[in-house]
């Protein structure tokens, strides 16, 4: 009898997700007694009934290394640990049925399971490696906000759709003597704007590590403006905060969703510059969701691919309670506790810091 591997991808989408999966299985086919099977929408695809799950084999991954979004599908709502339940009165609750879900498991001949996923997912994973399932994680956000792997999958590709969409804000700004921003995700890092600020030649960069002074702002576009004439661009990470201030969420009302929100942070920073006295006509952006969709770079490509040939390779190991981390040149694994020890934000003396206001960039501060 065959041993078999569950691969399951939760959280939010991100470009490389299919990649991970066919680098699984391709490895996977080159082992007579392993299979692969996929649940479908994270761990959801299991705790239903019936059950959703489908056979990942060669013939089912062909050619998805390039398609953007998870042939499985995914979900940020619910789980093993708070499966929504929808009360006698029509009020919400949540159980946790994780134990019950890996007794099924056990019935359905699952070895090991490979959950491709953020920060949130990989706590789940070690939260079910304690309760003794066999788990191998993968990181994956657009964000880079885990600490332990150089880089995570879908980040660059994050990165070049922001940088475009700041070339076209550029051109559209000079044309029109106006100030731009452009809102970008990264929820409490600010890893995609300031790369996609320093790529595109923004003159500020605002993020959630370094509270920006609104004055230090408008003297930027006080000095980029000759009798009405000049522009500038601004980009925005949706985590960001004026000193003093408070990032910008609200609380989800959807069933099994405990994430709270981010966003708006480009409109309340236009207000605050026309409070400050701002003249310029001022416009603003939010890419929002165009950073997660479309097809994977390559970079993102190979990384993933990497990513999932050395998680089928854990699970031939027993390599269980790590996840997959890419420490330039290498691809290696560590423990889940240290992969979601700590947040990976970006330091104030990085190079990366040190480059943005080598060129000249204001960070708010």
């Amino acid at each position: 009898m065959k041993k078999r591997v569950l691969v399951l991808t939760g959280g939010g989408d991100c470009p490389g997700l299919n990649a991970v999966i066919r680098g699984i299985v391709k490895r996977a086919a080159q082992e007579e007694d392993w299979e692969v099977i996929g649940s479908i929408q994270s761990f959801d695809g299991i705790l239903r009934e019936p059950t959703e799950i489908m056979v990942l084999d060669e013939k089912a991954v062909a050619g998805i290394h390039f398609q953007g979004g998870t042939i499985l599908g995914t979900t940020t709502k619910g789980g093993p640990f708070a499966w929504p339940i929808k009360e006698k009165d029509g009020t919400w609750s949540s159980v946790d049925r994780s134990d019950e879900m890996i007794r099924k498991l056990q019935y359905m001949g699952i070895d090991a399971v490979i959950n491709i996923g953020g920060d949130g997912s990989q706590k789940i994973s070690q939260a079910l490696f304690e309760k003794g399932l066999n788990i191998i994680g993968v990181p994956k956000t657009i964000d880079n906000d885990l600490s332990s792997t150089d880089y995570t999958f879908g980040f660059q590709t994050a990165v070049q759709i922001a940088t475009e969409a700041v070339d076209k804000l550029v051109t559209t700004a000079a044309s029109h003597n106006r100030v731009i921003i452009l809102e970008v995700m990264g929820r409490d890092a600010g890893w995609i704007a300031l790369h996609s600020s320093i790529a595109g030649g923004a003159e500020v960069c605002l993020i959630p590590e370094i509270p920006y002074d609104i004055n230090k702002v408008l003297q930027v576009v006080k000095n980029r403006f000759v009798d009405g004439k000049g522009h500038v661009n601004i980009v925005i990470s949706e985590g960001a905060k004026p000193k003093g201030g408070e990032t910008i969420t609200k609380e989800s009302n959807e069933v099994g969703n405990a994430n709270l929100k981010l966003g708006g942070v480009a409109s309340k920073l236009l207000y605050e510059l026309k409070d400050a006295g701002c003249e310029a006509d001022m416009r603003e952006t939010v890419l929002g969701h165009l950073q997660r969709g479309g097809v994977p770079n390559a970079f993102d490509r190979i990384l993933a691919t990497q990513f999932g040939v050395k998680a089928m390779e854990m699970a031939l190991e027993g390599k269980f309670g790590e996840m997959v981390a890419y420490r330039h040149p290498e691809i290696i694994s560590v423990q889940f506790l240290e992969a979601i020890s700590k947040y990976n934000y970006v330091n104030r003396d990085s190079t990366l810091i040190k480059t943005a206001l080598g060129i000249g960039m204001c960070l708010g501060d």
